[in-house]
């Protein structure tokens, strides 16, 4: 009865081994070992959002904003600032905002981002101990400064902020800092010509630059066009001109200063091999490249985003540096963050960078 039984388990341990590494690939991306949009879903808007318009249907564009202290508060176990090194973090944190959702099965009209949301995005938070951390998809000055009041009273307290945005009138730009930040700009350029119509950048460039023990960092924020159709042009087109824009910023501040130390981070919505990135990194063998530091998960995963609607998984999240930087990154502890709130909370999962 062994020898006729022993054939049918082994054959059924391989068949659940094929079945797991099928199911793994799905999530994977590739290794980072060479140079190189969303629809609603249960807690997001009803409607998608505002697309990129021309210049000329535009009301203006939002003002920076260093600081702000009003919002709420929750408990959760605070973590111990790091005392050496600095602890960075971008993260989309899906509509942190008052818009039109769906939630549980119900439409709700001017809607905050749910609560318990809000309180998984900021145990997370709280629990990796960021020094500074970039946001993407904050509503107004007023929604930074909710999330900021949340992680100060469960005991991450980043007093210093920095609030900016695009033409994109609903999500802006967002920084969180301990440390104090000492100036901000704009970039020179922050509108393209596309199909015989003008467009301004989206979201806009975040640009803020620290001072941390003594090192200067200049930090530059993006969230560039999602790959979400829009009747006003091609998705992939205007991803690809908002790129551009960015590479001349970052062009215009190395040729100012060549070893200027950059960190340059956000919602790139696009992988690694897309015209856009390669766009933003630039030559491989240029002095301006631009490293994206490779990030797994506990799993060894590279994706930094789920899209429920087309149930794929991809890394579009990214955190890059200047060749002046890259030998102050501490690459082997870099990570994605997949703690079990990650899905919970946003669409997409925070990345680690920690410089020495």
């Amino acid at each position: 009865m062994t020898s006729i039984r022993a054939p049918r388990i082994l054959g059924a341990v391989f068949a659940a081994a094929v079945l797991f590494c099928t199911a793994c690939e799905k999530s994977k991306t590739p290794d980072w070992n060479t140079p190189a949009a969303e629809l609603p879903t249960s807690s997001e808007a009803t409607g998608s959002p505002p697309p990129p318009q021309p210049l000329a249907a535009q009301a203006g564009l939002p003002e920076n904003s260093r600081s702000a202290k009003t919002g709420h508060a929750e408990s959760s176990a605070p973590a111990t600032p790091s005392n050496t090194g600095l602890r960075f973090v971008t993260y989309n944190v899906q509509n942190w905002l008052t818009m039109d959702r769906y939630v549980e099965r119900k439409s709700i009209k001017g809607a905050p981002k749910p609560e318990s949301e809000k309180q998984d995005v900021v145990r997370m938070l709280v629990r990796h101990s960021p020094d500074i951390i970039g946001l993407c998809e904050v509503g107004t000055a007023a929604d930074l400064a909710d999330l900021q009041e949340r992680l100060k009273t469960a005991g991450l307290n980043l007093p210093h902020t920095h609030f900016t945005g695009g033409s994109d009138p609903v999500r802006h730009l967002g920084l969180l800092s301990r440390f104090p930040i000492l100036s901000t700009a704009k970039p020179s350029e922050t509108s393209y010509q596309l199909d015989g119509q003008t467009f301004a950048i989206n979201r806009g460039i975040l640009d803020a630059t620290l001072e941390v023990r003594g090192k200067s960092y200049r930090f530059l924020g993006v969230h560039l066009k999602s790959k979400r159709d829009v009747e006003q042009g091609d998705q992939e087109a205007m991803r690809l001109h908002e790129s551009r824009l960015l590479r001349r910023h970052v062009d215009s501040i190395l040729k100012e200063n060549p070893n200027a130390r950059l960190v340059v981070y956000g919602d790139f919505n696009d992988t690694r091999a897309s015209p856009s990135l390669k766009t933003i990194t630039g030559n491989y063998s240029d002095p301006t490249y631009l490293t994206a530091i490779p990030a797994k998960d506990s799993r060894q995963m590279a994706w930094t985003h789920y899209w429920e609607f087309q149930d794929i998984y991809s890394r579009i999240d990214y955190i890059m540096v200047t060749r002046a930087l890259k030998k102050d990154v501490d690459f082997p502890a870099a990570k994605i963050i997949d703690d079990e709130e990650w899905n919970k909370a946003s669409d997409h999962r925070p990345v680690l960078a920690i410089f020495k």
